[in-house]
Order: C-alpha cells, then sequence, then structure tokens
C-alpha cells in the first residue's frame, strides 16, 4: 500500500463507532491517571474548595471542545494544518509542542497503568506498566485498528464509569457542603486550577477526540450537527466521570481519613470500600491509563503526520511512540506522582497556543470553514475562555517549580 493512499470510505454504521470512539477517546484521554491522581492531591489539600476547581475545568472544557470540534470538524483538517494555513510554520510549532507534551504525558500515562496493575493484582508496577504497554501496541498492529480503538475506549470508559459510581456511593461524601464551595469556594488556588485544566483539556488531550472524529468522514457544513451532538455527549461523559471522582475522594477526606504516600488515590479507594475498593481502584486507573495511553498516542502522532499519510505507516509510528514513552518509564525512576502533575501543567500553558489558532479560524478564515458562517456565541465563549487561560498560565508560571520540590 501506498503511504499516501486514500483511506476508504466508512459505512454508516462505521461511522457511527468511530464517532462514538472520538467521544469516549476524548473523555477518557481527559479522565486519565493524571486527573485521577490530581484529584486525590488537591482534594486532600483543598477539600470541599476543590469543587470549584472541578466546576471550572468543566466550564473550560465546554468552551474549548465545542470550538474545537466545530472548527476541526467543519474546515475537515488537524490543528495543526490549520496553524499553517493560519501562518506558515505555527501549525509545525504546535505540532512540536503537542508532541512533546504527549511523550511526557504518556510516560506518565504508563506509570498509571503501572500502577493499576500493582493495585489490581499486586505485581511490580514496572512490570504492569510494560504489560499494559505491550497492550497498547497490539491494538495499533491489529489489522482493524481503528475499530478496535474506538470498541476499546468505549469499553474501558463505561466499565470506569460503573465503579466510580459504586465507589462514590459508598464514600458517602457531604454533598452539600461540596455544592456550596462549588459556588462559594473557602479557598482558591491558581496553580491547582491551571494543572487541572491541563491535565482534563490541554496538550494533546484538547484535540484527541476531533483529531479521531476526522477519521469517521463526519466532517464538513453538512455534519454540523453530528459534530456538535458528539462533542457535547464527550463533553457530558467527561463531567461526569470527573465530578464521580472527586465525591468518592473527598469522601474519604471529609471523614477524617489522613491519605498521605506516594499512592493517595489507593488509599481513598482502599478506605471506602476495604480490600475490595483497592482492587476496583486497580481496575478503575489501569483503564483510565491505558485508554489514555491510546489516546496520547494517537493525537500525538496524528500532530507528526500528514492527512495524507497512510493507517498502516502512522500506526508503525504509533508504536514507536509508546515503546519509546515505556522505555522512558521503566528507565527513569521519577516518582509518576511528581511526574503526572507536572504534565498537567505543562499542558496547560500549551493550551492557550493551540485554541487562539481555532478561533482565528472561526473569525477571520472563513474560506478554511467552506464559506460556514460561525455562531457569534462560540466565537465569544471561547474568546472568554482563551483569556482566562492565559490568565491561569501566567499565575502558574511562578509555582510551576515548587512540583519538583
Amino acid at each position: 500500500m501506498s503511504d499516501t493512499a486514500t483511506k476508504p470510505a466508512l459505512s454508516p454504521s462505521g461511522r457511527r463507532t468511530a464517532l462514538l470512539g472520538a467521544m469516549f477517546l476524548m473523555a477518557t484521554s481527559a479522565i486519565g491517571p493524571g486527573f485521577i491522581t490530581q484529584t486525590t492531591v488537591f482534594t486532600v489539600q483543598l477539600g470541599a474548595a476543590f469543587a470549584f476547581a472541578i466546576l471550572i475545568s468543566i466550564l473550560v472544557d465546554i468552551a474549548v471542545q465545542l470550538n474545537v470540534w466545530r472548527v476541526i470538524g467543519v474546515s475537515g483538517m488537524r490543528a495543526q494544518e490549520l496553524g499553517n494555513k493560519v501562518l506558515p510554520g505555527l501549525g509545525w510549532f504546535l505540532a512540536v509542542l503537542v508532541f512533546l507534551g504527549g511523550v511526557v504525558f504518556n510516560i506518565g500515562n504508563i506509570a498509571g497503568t503501572g500502577l493499576g496493575a500493582n493495585a489490581m493484582m499486586g505485581i511490580d508496577p514496572k512490570i504492569g506498566g510494560a504489560i499494559s504497554a505491550v497492550i497498547a501496541i497490539l491494538i495499533f498492529l491489529s489489522k482493524r485498528a481503528g475499530m478496535a480503538l474506538d470498541r476499546i475506549v468505549v469499553m474501558l470508559g463505561a466499565v470506569m464509569i460503573l465503579l466510580m459510581i459504586y465507589v462514590a456511593i459508598v464514600a458517602a461524601p457531604p454533598v452539600g457542603e461540596a455544592l456550596k464551595n462549588t459556588i462559594l469556594p473557602e479557598e482558591i488556588d491558581f496553580l491547582i486550577i491551571t494543572t487541572l485544566i491541563g491535565g482534563t483539556v490541554g496538550g494533546y488531550i484538547t484535540y484527541a477526540g476531533a483529531h479521531r472524529m476526522l477519521d469517521s468522514g463526519a466532517t464538513g457544513v453538512d455534519n454540523v450537527k453530528a459534530i456538535t451532538q458528539s462533542s457535547v455527549l464527550g463533553i457530558i461523559v467527561t463531567g461526569i466521570m470527573r465530578v464521580l471522582l472527586f465525591l468518592a475522594i473527598f469522601g474519604v477526606v471529609a471523614g477524617g481519613v489522613t491519605l498521605a504516600g506516594s499512592n493517595m488515590a489507593a488509599d481513598a479507594f482502599g478506605h471506602a470500600a476495604g480490600e475490595i475498593g483497592m482492587r476496583l481502584f486497580g481496575v478503575v486507573l489501569w483503564c483510565a491509563a491505558l485508554t489514555s495511553v491510546i489516546g496520547a498516542a494517537y493525537t500525538s502522532v496524528s500532530f507528526v503526520t500528514r492527512s495524507s499519510t497512510s493507517e498502516r505507516r502512522r500506526n508503525l509510528i504509533t508504536v514507536g511512540f509508546i515503546a519509546f514513552c515505556a522505555a522512558a518509564f521503566l528507565l527513569l525512576g521519577q516518582a509518576p506522582q511528581t511526574l503526572l502533575i507536572f504534565a498537567g501543567a505543562f499542558n496547560g500553558l500549551i493550551l492557550p497556543i493551540g485554541f487562539a489558532v481555532v478561533l482565528w479560524v472561526g473569525w477571520r478564515r472563513r474560506d478554511l470553514l467552506q464559506g460556514y458562517k460561525y455562531p457569534v456565541w462560540l466565537l465569544i465563549i471561547g474568546v472568554l475562555t482563551w483569556l482566562l487561560t492565559i490568565y491561569l498560565g501566567w499565575n502558574s508560571l511562578a509555582g510551576m517549580g515548587k512540583l519538583w520540590a
């Protein structure tokens, strides 16, 4: 097969599966081991006040994803391709930033699979991470890699939601206190908010679902409805998963349990549901980490390859990407908890650059949107969110050094 071979059109059922996969790829990439680690650490620090950071992250996610899916979907071009159309070279600069951020995050994701395997079955985290990386590689080596990717992220995402519902109920958190702090927080920490946004919206996560959507063929003005519905459903799934995880951890913290050590999230699940809670945490973390490994690899490689690149070549590059990240994890020796939090802060600083390209195309480059008149209300909430990400990123710069203390 030529490396520039045209991909065959998907059947209607295949397109629906790909759109569902894109939706869950966005959601599960946002709820990876980084978010689980961040949620635990920051809930311990802020308690109920962390609910405000969760709310801000969801609102930012709504504004970002609605704009990203709409612009990329209608234009039919990837983010870096749009960037190069706006300003030659800008797209490749963005691609380098996203790719490097994806490498850092995926080392953390593989570390997360190791922690999950350890909590789930008691095996060594490095062995668990290596086995999980091999599983991800096999997905991209399969003959129908696209379909396998879509079905696996949907299945693992559903497992995560069901298990987190159970643990959140068992933990019995003081929901009233959480609701109060959602609107009137007792404490606000800009670095924590920026880190959370970076770990759930920034970097490669911003484009995971939208780039996968392009492969479904649901692009152009005629598919605006399908694009919008998929992005909204993905945002809803993401929001539900964030809230459930926070409530599960908060229930334990509010009960007076002191969480400390290198795997506080596992301790929280253990205190909430005993031995079975530890095993369930392992399943949740492993599912979250494996889907994030897949999402980070797929999206990062989509930034450094062209649309005309054959699926075979792209999958082989993705395999190499995962193998490199797995080797780095085995050799690095960095504490996963620190690495995951740093990656979130780094990705939070990338977000304003790529999002500016999306908004500029929506505002000034109607020619790239096939003549589509971009909704003014989407631009308004997008610009306001963009200004917020700049403000948060600026406030976090001085504090990033603390992550390595």
